[in-house]
């Protein structure tokens, strides 16, 4: 009998112990008041650049938040365009008492609050406190206001093909697919494009469903057509069809039209695009479509992709064949290369282009 009563003495004392952790555990996830930010100083200016992308932009600082019980907490910048953060964007947590957002995430946060490129503006930084994956009992500090002088997340000029040798005729929607030229990732006025030619001929447009501008070709020289009172430049002629490798100089206003020859080229089933700024990030890839026209030509169309992330194009669902390269928007990938940084600074569709030819990649923004 004095077993027994010892054994239930003791459920009962384990039970009363295992109430008092629980209870313990309640109390270490209550916030005992605000805290304070430390940096950046009020009215503070930054102006950024496309250029230094990945630099840091701004550093935030707060004095510790305090709970009722010793715990991790997880602290989390967030940037508005308002006071009353009624809308805001968020960045990833830390756990130390700091946090420097980059040129690209300050940017992206500007634009999205909806700072106007290159016109000083105001932004307005808090942090949150918070416990635990699940952001528990969350505590704010002050809000600091500072003035942020944003860039224009897209800054280039896009060439597309239109022509009955181009692969989409002369078909001129708003809406018709216009293969693109392959920017340089270098010199945003330098294009490539070589793929398929019909005979036949083609010009050069600035923007799908409008003829302005346009780009003709005459002697070695690009002809532009920028008003619409401007008289209509003249066509390149294709008189054998086959595939070609175009340049198009806009610092010089030069061009080159070559035959090319594409007859050793591997062909693929399937190429897509895999990375954090993908739908699938690293688990699986996005297919893109194969033009039936030039089957070396792969694009996808309306394709949402994160910022701040990075992507790669594949082969065959494998990492056999892979190509990355080091600029955002468009470049060279080569093979095995690094990832391509994404670039954009607010997630967003974009139409995205690669050539198997050449490596050559390129995405642009929708409207």
């Amino acid at each position: 009998m004095k077993t027994k009563l010892k054994i239930a003495l003791m459920a009962l004392l384990v039970a009363g112990m295992s109430s008092c952790t629980d209870d313990d555990n309640f109390m270490q996830t209550r916030q005992e008041g605000s805290f304070e930010l430390t940096g950046p100083d009020a009215g503070a200016t930054v102006t950024l650049t496309p250029d230094l992308s990945t630099n840091p932009a701004l550093t935030i600082s707060w004095k510790p938040a305090t709970y009722t019980t010793p715990t991790e907490i997880n602290y989390t910048v967030q940037v508005s365009g308002t006071s009353d953060f009624e809308t805001f964007t968020s960045f990833s947590s830390v756990t130390t008492l700091s946090r420097t957002l980059t040129v690209e995430e300050l940017n992206g946060a500007a634009i999205a609050a909806g700072l106007e490129a290159d016109v000083p503006g105001t932004l307005n930084v808090r942090v949150m406190a918070s416990i635990g994956n699940e952001q528990s009992d969350p505590m704010y500090s002050n809000v600091m206001a500072f003035t942020v002088t944003a860039y224009v997340t897209y800054p280039f000029k896009d060439l597309y093909l239109v022509g009955n040798a181009a692969p989409t005729g002369w078909d001129n929607n708003a809406d018709t697919n216009h293969y693109p030229l392959f920017r340089d990732g270098a010199d945003a006025n330098l294009y490539r494009y070589t793929g398929y030619f019909a005979a036949g001929e083609f010009k050069l447009i600035g923007k799908s469903g409008s003829w302005v501008p346009q780009y003709g070709f005459s002697g070695g020289n690009i002809v532009a057509k920028l008003a619409e009172s401007d008289p209509d430049p003249a066509t390149m002629q294709v008189a054998t069809a086959g595939y070609y490798a175009l340049v198009v100089n806009l610092n010089d206003n030069t061009y080159t039209f070559e035959p090319f020859d594409a007859s050793g080229a591997a062909t693929y089933a399937t190429i897509g695009i895999i990375g954090t700024s993908t739908p699938q990030e690293w688990t699986a890839d996005t297919d893109m479509t194969k033009s039936t026209i030039d089957p070396h030509m792969w694009f996808i169309s309306n394709q949402f992709l994160t910022a701040g992330g990075e992507l790669k194009f594949r082969a065959d669902n494998d990492w056999a064949v892979n190509w990355g390269g080091p600029t955002s928007f468009s470049g060279v990938g080569s093979p095995g290369g690094s990832n391509i940084p994404i670039g954009i600074a607010v997630d967003g569709n974009y139409d995205v282009w690669f050539n198997d030819l050449t490596g050559m990649y390129i995405y642009i923004p929708t409207e």
